[in-house]
């Protein structure tokens, strides 16, 4: 028998030590193997794939989790240490299961559509590295369990909803190379200690809501490459630490309150800058001369503050600079040198972009503007005091595609040279003293969209060789000398689409037939010229005109019949011609919100209809021969044939009639009095009798005199709306229920019961429901509400002749808008039950004396439970807003909620802003008041995107427009396509308060 010596023994027992730690091993292994499956699997239970077969398509049991399509493993544990999704079209919410992951060190979720928290469990994953989740519809606030990831170094969770702040546990991540958080929802300040994570190389924090100043210890951050704090309400001075960053290659802090100047040595500090914005603030002072040492620069964004004095900085270091931003400043001195600077850029050849917008400048442009760089696209020094002639050299510009000098002093000709800039889309020369002729060359530009000679000394006559223009949409040579015919190749120009404006110049001869080609135009005026001859009947080809202004000519005959094929037409004006004949009944058809038919030698009986109706929609002085019409425009009456009287046979069948009528008049009053016996007037028996005052029909009909024509205010689907005064209340409008209407009573009931016991000083104030029976025995059904005297915020935006000399300015517009944001956020957060009104547009705005508005129609309003959804006691028809303010998802079935009243007062912002309206006939081709509206951000359209009547505000330029583009980002933050991206009103109401405190401070 053989026995072990000592050494084997120990060695078989190591080795079974070693085989059992192996089984552990692999046994622990296996498991976490397990654990990763299954995390896995949680994750896809929770997303939602739109594609089918897309990216998580490949996670089932059919192969190893380790070859699922964007997961990856070690090769050592096979444990899942990367998961890239990005870009994947997927949706659905993170699930909690993915702290579980514990081998995790990235993870890319950027650019889908999730949505809901980002789960605590994710500060499980204490080997993260990389953490994507950037482009989402995440919410909530950022979980302050990431401050466990203690090897996290870049964090990415920018364009999401999350709000509150940055939590302040951060400051223990001592590893953290890059903070991206921008295009969110944040508060609080730009926290302290980011200044201790020395580590930092980027901070984006741009587009959320933070306030207070710029930390001082920021400086501390050696390493800091990038910091974008912009569009926040940032506050103070930028601190003198912030120089000592000399490796900072992206300096961003515009869309802010900061303000003081810039120091001397400014240039200086920042040898890598590549990107420096500063636009739309409140610095002052001169423009360091040190700006010119920046030579890494490649864009400098200063517009939109108050820098003023000489620009005397040299650019000819810059050769890397691509745009340079100096709109909306007060920079000039006067001095003879004043566009020396325009020389120190010629060195810069790659230059794309130079704007001077709304500055001081007074030189003259020298021809050395020739030699700058032939890359620029845009070159606009648009609303300075420029003069002098526009050097000929201009047209070397070559690959320029705006150039704008409008709202200048230049003199002498345009340059034939023009005609070389062949990528030109966009012309302006507008308010100058220009003179000459306006050149053949023009012609050249066969790109153009938009050509603006207007308010110049232009004269002879307009040149053939602009029907080449063939992308023309605006055209405007207005208020100049021009003469001579119009030529048929200009009526040619089938691209015209939004106007065409030729008025007040000299142009003679008739109106050429080849007029029915502009079927696109929008707006057409060609008033105050010499034009004669008649009317010509291929006008009715003009489908899409609103508003056609030929007055102040000598044009003769009568209005053509084929004009009434002009159904969207809105605004006619035919004053100060020599048109005759009677003035056709078609024009009652037309949706005409203003007809001027003065000074003409029309004759006959005037229509009663449609614009015929309302004497502020209609203008008929100077026409002596003309009869009838309603009282209040005050004609003769119309001659009667007397032959008719004195017939033997029609007296017999006036008497017999007048008999008959007599006869179902009394018989009606018997119905009326035995019905009424049987049925007193009540109030709506939905409410309560105490929830409003009784009113009769009787009381009505003698507040608004028999519902006289005088008294109607306005009309909707559902009936009309008249003034009246009641006895025991004032001054009143009521809206009678047409019933003979699908949905009038539903409407009716949705109002009343939605108003019945709200009150809010932004909301209309409903008086009294009125359900009775008429004087014969009909049922009869009204709203009274008190009466708002400065009528409905339609009015106000889109002016009659009547009201267009009413002052609307941008303060006005504001307080509008925060009013009738109180409103909805009163509706939407503040009633026990939720109200959506779900027809929010500018008709159903009204405004007191004050001008204080106040949001009513409620006929569509919807009452809202969170928990069941809409209620069913409030509004069932199938309508569901107004074209153009309804929101997106409406139309493609989803459920009414607030973010549909969001989106609708999104677009209703916009238009207050730029006066047009949402279903404008400009907007086609992709082209909508959304996209129209964001051109604001372009510093110089503002001068063509806002309403005009906003752009003569009292208020300094550089503050309006900060104050405009702000209005504007609102604007579109509500109107977001997707229902979860917009905005609550909550914060639109905090954001527009905000723009109004500074407004008047």
């Amino acid at each position: 028998m053989h026995t072990l010596t000592i050494p084997k023994m120990r060695f078989w027992l190591v080795l079974q030590q070693l085989a059992l730690i192996i089984i552990i091993i692999t046994t622990d292994a296996l498991k976490n193997n397990e654990t990763d499956h299954a995390a896995l699997l949680a994750m896809k239970s929770k997303t939602l794939d739109p594609f089918g077969g897309g990216a998580l398509s490949s996670w089932n049991e059919s192969s190893h989790f380790c070859n699922w399509e964007g997961v990856f493993c070690g090769k050592r544990h096979k444990r899942v240490t990367l998961i890239y999704l990005s870009s994947s079209g997927l949706s659905g919410t993170l699930s909690p299961h993915v702290g579980n992951l514990t081998f995790l060190r990235r993870l890319w979720l950027n650019n889908n559509t999730f949505h809901g928290e980002i789960p605590n469990e994710i500060g499980g994953l204490y080997r993260l590295k990389v953490l994507s989740l950037s482009s989402n519809s995440f919410q909530g606030r950022i979980p302050v369990s990431l401050s466990r990831c203690s090897s996290l170094m870049r964090l990415f969770i920018g364009y999401n909803n999350l709000v509150g702040t940055i939590p302040e546990e951060f400051s223990s991540l001592s590893m953290l190379k890059v903070i991206v958080v921008h295009e969110n929802n944040l508060t609080g300040g730009i926290p302290k200690f980011v200044g201790n994570i020395t580590s930092l190389e980027s901070f984006s924090a741009a587009n959320n809501l933070f306030g207070g100043t710029i930390p001082n210890n920021l400086g501390q951050l050696k390493n800091l490459l990038q910091l974008g704090l912009s569009n926040n309400q940032i506050s103070g001075t930028i601190p003198s630490s912030l120089y000592n960053l000399s490796n900072l290659n992206v300096l961003s802090l515009s869309f802010n309150n900061l303000h003081g100047s810039l120091p001397p040595y400014f240039g200086n500090m920042f040898p890598h800058l590549e990107l420096l914005q500063l636009q739309v603030n409140n610095f002052t002072g001169q423009l360091p001369n040190s700006i010119g040492n920046l030579t890494k620069a490649k864009e400098l964004c200063f517009d939109s503050n108050d820098f003023s004095g000489k620009l005397k900085v040299d650019f000819s270091k810059l050769v890397n600079l691509l745009r340079l931003n100096f709109n909306f400043n007060n920079l000039g001195s006067g001095d003879f040198d004043e566009m020396h600077f325009l020389e120190s850029l010629t060195n810069c050849s790659d230059l794309d972009l130079l704007s001077t917008v709304r500055n001081q400048f007074r030189g003259v442009l020298p021809d050395s503007v020739g030699n700058l760089s032939s890359n620029m696209h845009h070159f606009n020094l648009a609303a300075n005091q420029l003069h002098g002639r526009i050097p000929p050299t201009i047209g070397n510009l070559v690959n320029v595609s705006l150039l704008g000098l409008a709202y200048n002093r230049f003199t002498g000709p345009i340059p034939s040279t023009i005609g070389r800039l062949q990528k030109l889309q966009r012309l302006t020369l507008f308010e100058n003293q220009l003179s000459g002729t306006i050149p053949e060359s023009i012609g050249n530009l066969s790109l153009m969209n938009e050509l603006y000679l207007s308010n110049n000394n232009l004269e002879g006559t307009i040149p053939s060789s602009i029907g080449n223009c063939q992308r023309l949409v605006f055209l405007r040579l207005e208020q100049n000398n021009l003469s001579g015919t119009i030529p048929k190749e200009l009526f040619q120009v089938s691209s015209l689409s939004i106007l065409l404006n030729l008025s007040h110049n000299h142009l003679s001869g008739p109106l050429p037939s080849e007029i029915g080609e502009l079927k696109s135009l929008t707006l057409l005026d060609i008033s105050n010229n010499d034009l004669s001859g008649e009317i010509p009947s291929r006008i009715s080809s003009c489908t899409s005109l609103e508003s056609l202004f030929l007055q102040g000519n000598m044009l003769q005959g009568s209005i053509p019949k084929s004009m009434e094929f002009l159904r969207g037409l809105k605004i006619l004006d035919l004053s100060r011609n020599n048109l005759s004949g009677e003035i056709p009944t078609f024009l009652e058809k037309l949706s005409l919100i203003n007809l001027n038919l003065s000074f003409n030698n029309f004759n006959g009986e005037l229509p009663l209809q449609g614009p015929f109706a309302n004497s502020n929609a209609v203008s008929v002085y100077g026409n002596d021969r003309l009869c009838g019409g309603i009282p209040s425009l005050q004609l003769p009456r119309c001659p009667v044939n007397s032959n008719f009287f004195f017939s033997s046979k029609r007296i017999f069948a006036i008497v017999g009639a007048s008999i008959i009528i007599g006869i179902l008049i009394l018989i009606s009053s018997m119905v009326f009095y035995l019905r009424k016996r049987k049925r007193e007037p009540t109030t709506l028996e939905l409410l309560p009798k105490e929830s409003f005052v009784h009113v009769s029909y009787g009381e009505l009909l003698n507040a608004t005199d028999g519902f006289s024509s005088n008294n109607l205010i306005g009309a909707g689907s559902f009936g009309f709306v008249y003034s009246g005064v009641l006895d025991q209340i004032g001054d009143v409008a009521i809206k009678v229920l047409n019933l003979v209407n699908r949905g009038a009573m539903r409407s009716f009931m949705a109002e009343c019961k939605a108003l019945k016991d709200i009150r809010h000083r932004n909301l209309v104030k409903i008086i009294t429901c009125c359900s009775s029976i008429d004087f014969q025995g009909n049922e009869f059904k009204a709203l009274v509400y008190e009466l708002l005297v400065n009528g409905n915020l339609e009015k106000w935006l889109h002016p009659s002749q009547e009201t267009s000399r009413l002052e609307f300015n941008l303060p006005q517009r504001l307080s509008v808008a925060i009013d009738v944001a109180s409103a909805l956020d009163y509706l939407h957060f503040q009633c026990e039950t939720p109200i959506i009104h779900c027809d929010l547009k500018p008709s159903n705005i009204l405004l007191d004396q004050q001008m204080v508005a106040h949001v009513g129609d409620f006929g569509l309003a919807r009452l809202y439970n969170p928990e069941i959804g809409i209620s069913h006691h409030s509004s069932s028809m199938g309508v569901i807003g107004t074209v153009g303010y309804a929101a997106p998802e409406y139309g493609l079935g989803s459920e009414m909620s607030i973010k549909g009243d969001v989106y609708s007062y999104g677009i209703l912002l916009l238009e207050m802003l730029t006066g047009k309206r949402p279903t404008d006939l400009m907007f086609t081709g992709g082209l909508n008041i959304r996209n129209f509206a964001g051109q604001a951000f372009a510093g110089e359209a503002i001068e063509i995107v806002m309403d005009p009547t906003i752009l003569q505000s009292d208020t300094a330029t550089g503050q309006r427009d900060s104050y405009l583009i702000a209005m504007v980002k609102i604007g579109l933050a509500c109107s977001e396509e997707l229902p979860q991206n917009r905005m609550s009103m909550t914060n639109v109401v905090r954001e527009l308060q905000l723009i109004k405190e500074t407004m008047f401070k």
